[in-house]
């Protein structure tokens, strides 16, 4: 039986979002298996899973790919509703292929949103800069650049990449569709992207 650590009923706690005193009590039940006291809440009808499911998505994993060579690696947090569908093979499958289009396709940001007001001016000078070195007139600059932003977008943002996998359809489309198939909401939270010889910027 493993020993019922504090850290062990937070963690429970955490998963199902039952009280402390009924984490500590199903992993009683359950000789400290974590994976079996949630099944003792659920049976208890204590678990959040299925109450909460129309909350925001507080479960999911960290996914990781590491390139061969070991000279590239990625991390990402992709959220869902219930530690149940976290643990699912489609969705272990799709945070897989998110930490490997991470990796190939090197985005700045998860989502249009994201972009900085910083980075954004600085690509609308460089198309503006480009599109009136290219003899375009002054009154179609702004339509040229903002049509330009959008391929930027395509290259900057995650959800807005073409999926490595299949180009046809974006990111965000793939998500799309693991959501319908899955029945909770999925997002991204995050993810990190380290390569050899390159220093990330601070934060």
């Amino acid at each position: 039986m493993a020993e019922i650590t504090s850290q062990l009923v937070k963690q429970l706690r955490d998963m199902t979002g039952a009280g402390m005193m009924e984490c500590k009590k199903a992993l009683e039940e359950a000789k400290g298996d974590l994976d079996g006291a949630q099944v003792v809440l659920r049976k208890r009808g204590l678990a959040s899973a299925a109450k909460k499911s129309a909350r925001s998505t507080r479960q999911g994993v960290i996914g990781t790919y590491v390139h061969p060579g070991a000279q590239l690696g990625v991390m990402v947090e992709v959220n869902c509703e219930s530690d149940f569908v976290a643990r699912t093979g489609d969705f272990q499958e799709l945070v897989h292929d998110l930490a490997m289009q991470v990796a190939a396709a090197d985005p700045k940001f998860v989502r249009k949103e994201d972009v900085t007001e910083e980075a954004l001016r600085q690509e609308r000078d460089i198309q503006r800069a480009r599109a009136l070195a290219e003899g375009k007139p002054e009154k179609i600059v702004d339509k040229v650049v903002e049509g330009r932003l959008a391929k930027f977008y395509e290259e900057v943002c995650l959800l807005e990449q073409p999926f490595i996998k299949d180009n046809s359809q974006t990111v965000k489309e793939v998500i799309q569709q693991k959501i319908a198939k899955l029945g909770e909401n999925i997002t991204v939270a995050r993810f990190v992207r380290f390569k050899i010889g390159e220093t990330a910027p601070a934060e």
